[in-house]
């Protein structure tokens, strides 16, 4: 008998497991199905920093959650409408995240005792009430995974492994996923290992298999494609999105890309991806530290190039100093920050937004530069060229703040014409400028305030160049006090001048008549756009705005500011962009702070908003 097959609008689904149990792969997988389906997605993926985490404990738990829709969606969402556990640790970790009614499904093989004792049940959940008002659906996936791979040539151990596999296959049947990339994507990963493909190909066939014939499961999903825009998409992470946003940026320069980099988590893939592509002029450079690697990426922008360096908080701290002789020097130079959990090593796996001072003042003297930050995963690539163009055209280093939650979250991207990206002319110097037929390096151009930029080994362009404060036309060192003076101001109004060559903040308020701004900067977007969207379903009024250039703000902030009798600013930190509006432009804006590692909720943020409105 033929199953029914129940439509829904969008489903949450959150994957939990020991950080050896392939979490993070079962979520990826059933994600880029959900993208090749034409569903809208947002994704968060949320796992220990250590490499092989404790085994069976809350701590160890990695987790994959997956929102899909047919329809535009801003998040991950709030709270799982279903959760697979694989083991107690993971029911645990996620049991207050769950609203009634959810869905659960776990693995009873690892449900004994011992495991129970080790992460704090006293008794066993799936029989004491902890779990009344879900819909708890108790599935043996160890010993199924085994027994369906019984004929193979492996171990019980590695028979085991595949048990998310076997999860992926009865979720994929349950929501109508395709399965083709599946299996094309492990033959490719296990090629040279045809037992290990043939137990993961087993194992995803006999989940796929359960799910159509046991009658635990009487119904499936479907979760129809979403309707946007006409274009070619593909789903993307932010790191992925940034690394394609250099390239492009590269490209589009006529530069070709360096990055001197160390790995650090997040913003390794960067590096990992960028290493892949030198067909298109693309030299990666691993450093033995942080230092190193800025100090490379500086040496090659005064090469000729287009340099870069990645890097987190951390890290960006060993940079500054570096950074700071890119200002004096006047090179462009991208420093891409994707910021952690702090300080020190804070927690490397977790988001936060906390680096925006530093990066702003985290130098010694006046330094002034650019910080721009992407809304979201796919923005990461707008956000890449737009530093590219920045950094070029002024010659400056220009500071791109992701962060933790946008570097690994995915989102479908739509893939943008070539000739829809801004052609970045270098403008390099190519002979004397002086009235006498000298090369003048500090000669500015009468727009930008920009100084020339001379390739080593051009005749006629020898010139000094270094941290020591220089004349403000010949280069020569000069230690006038009048002359640096000039320069400390030059090069601020050099920075002040972008705001002329950004677009002004867009605000969206529908009615134009909201009392309440909520302004956010970075990967708060989707959360905050969620949570205006349900205020104003309710019939609340509110206008939004959202800063991508965050120096120099844009030119309308003010007035954007003055035209509104509250506004709210929810940040992933203590309030560092409230501290800098407070400053700035005299508003007693009201923030809304966090530092939980974690992106905001939707639903939290709409109750402050209707906080903040219906106040007298």
């Amino acid at each position: 008998m033929a199953k029914q097959i129940e439509q829904l609008d969008r489903v949450i689904i959150r994957f939990a497991g020991d950080s050896g149990d392939g979490m993070q792969l079962t979520g990826d997988r059933f994600t880029q199905e959900t993208a090749s389906f034409g569903n809208d997605l947002s994704t968060l993926p949320n796992f220990p920093a250590e490499i092989r985490a404790p085994a069976g404990t809350l701590p160890g738990v990695s987790s994959f959650q997956l929102h899909f829709a047919d329809h535009d969606i801003m998040t991950p969402g709030d709270a799982p409408d279903v959760l697979v556990a694989m083991n107690p640790a993971a029911l645990k970790a996620n049991l207050g995240d769950l609203p009634r009614g959810a869905t659960v499904i776990v693995n009873t093989d690892e449900f004994t005792k011992r495991s129970l004792a080790k992460v704090g049940f006293t008794g066993d959940p799936l029989t004491d009430g902890t779990l009344d008002g879900l819909k708890v659906s108790a599935v043996a996936l160890t010993s199924m995974t085994v027994a369906a791979l019984a004929g193979a040539d492996l171990s019980k151990k590695d028979a085991q492994r595949a048990k998310n596999m076997f999860a992926l296959g009865l979720l994929s049947w349950m929501y109508n996923r395709p399965t083709e990339g599946t299996t094309s994507f492990l033959k490719s990963k296990f090629a040279a290992k045809p037992d290990i493909l043939a137990a993961n190909l087993t194992a995803f066939q006999a989940g796929w298999n359960f799910g159509e014939t046991t009658e635990d499961f009487a119904v499936s999903y479907e979760v129809k494609p979403a309707r946007l825009p006409a274009g070619t998409y593909r789903n993307i992470t932010g790191n992925l999105a940034m690394a394609y946003g250099l390239i492009a940026g590269s490209t589009r320069s006529g530069l070709p890309l360096f990055l001197g980099s160390y790995p650090i988590t997040p913003a390794s893939d960067i590096l990992h991806e960028l290493s892949r592509h030198k067909r298109f002029g693309v030299r990666t450079f691993q450093a033995e530290d942080e230092i190193a690697g800025v100090g490379a990426a500086l040496g090659a922008a005064f090469g000729g190039s287009l340099g870069v360096t990645t890097t987190s908080g951390p890290g960006m701290v060993l940079k500054q100093e570096t950074v700071g002789l890119a200002v004096m020097t006047e090179l462009p130079l991208l420093i891409i920050d994707v910021q952690r959990a702090g300080p020190s090593t804070g927690m490397p796996t977790k988001t936060e937004q906390t680096d925006l001072l530093m990066a702003l003042y985290g130098r010694n003297g006046e330094s002034p530069l650019p910080v721009v930050a992407p809304s979201s995963p796919a923005d990461c690539f707008d956000a890449a060229v737009e530093a590219t163009r920045l950094a070029v055209t002024y010659r400056t280093p220009v500071v791109v703040l992701s962060d933790g939650y946008l570097a690994n979250g995915s989102e479908p991207w739509r893939l943008p014409e070539v000739g829809d990206l801004p052609v970045i002319e270098p403008g390099f110097a190519t002979g004397p400028n002086g009235p006498d037929g000298s090369f003048l390096p500090y000669k500015r151009d009468e727009e930008t305030l920009a100084r020339p930029w001379a390739v080593p080994g051009t005749a006629g362009l020898e010139h000094r160049i270094g941290g020591i404060e220089k004349h403000a036309e010949t280069g020569d060192i000069s230690y006038t006090p009048a002359n640096h003076d000039l320069m400390v101001r030059t090069r601020q109004a050099k920075i002040d001048a972008i705001a002329r060559d950004i677009p002004e903040l867009a605000v969206d308020d529908p009615d134009g008549g909201a009392g309440v701004l909520v302004l956010g900067w970075g990967g708060t977007y989707g959360s905050i756009t969620a949570a205006v969207r349900r205020v104003r379903r309710a019939g609340g009024r509110v206008a939004q705005a959202h800063l991508r250039h965050l120096n120099p703000f844009p030119a309308n902030l003010g007035e954007v500011l003055a035209r509104y009798e509250r506004v709210v600013v929810p940040e992933i930190n203590l309030g560092q962009l409230a501290l800098l509006l407070r400053g700035r432009f005299l508003v007693d804006v009201i923030g809304y702070n966090k530092v939980r590692g974690l992106p905001f909720k939707a639903e939290e943020l709409a109750d402050v908003l209707r906080e903040v409105i219906d106040r007298d």
